[in-house]
């Protein structure tokens, strides 16, 4: 059973930092590659960043340069670090699960966990 939770959301402003951090179950850190999605309301879901398993890592081109994925296999832990927030960043956050191909064709991933709320104010 993969189990994905998600920590670290809040409410920030402009310009701030914020890190989101993901409890991966042991089975699924070991055999899939691991992302974050996001979702504004009145918008569809979005990716952000993912990170395969062999250290591979991809970013959606808004978040390039201000976020950082990250993993700590000692932990089982998957993490963003978001930089220079901007009010446009304001979403839930997703931990996801999945195959890295598919998340480089826009497919999405193959499980989610329940989401952390980001918000930034200007």
């Amino acid at each position: 059973q993969v189990q994905l939770a998600e920590s670290g959301g809040g409410s920030v402003q402009a310009g701030g930092s914020l890190r989101l951090s993901c409890a991966v179950s042991k089975n699924a850190y070991s055999m899939y590659a691991l992302g974050w999605f996001r979702q504004a309301p009145g918008k569809e879901r979005e990716r952000v960043a993912a990170i395969d398993l062999d250290g591979a890592i991809g970013y959606a081109n808004s978040v390039k340069g201000r976020f950082t994925i990250s993993r700590d296999d000692a932990k089982n832990t998957l993490y963003l670090q978001m930089n220079s927030l901007k009010p446009e960043d304001t979403a839930m956050y997703y931990c996801a699960a999945g195959y890295y191909a598919d998340y480089l064709r826009g497919v999405g991933m193959n499980y989610y966990g329940e989401g952390t709320l980001v918000t930034v104010s200007s």
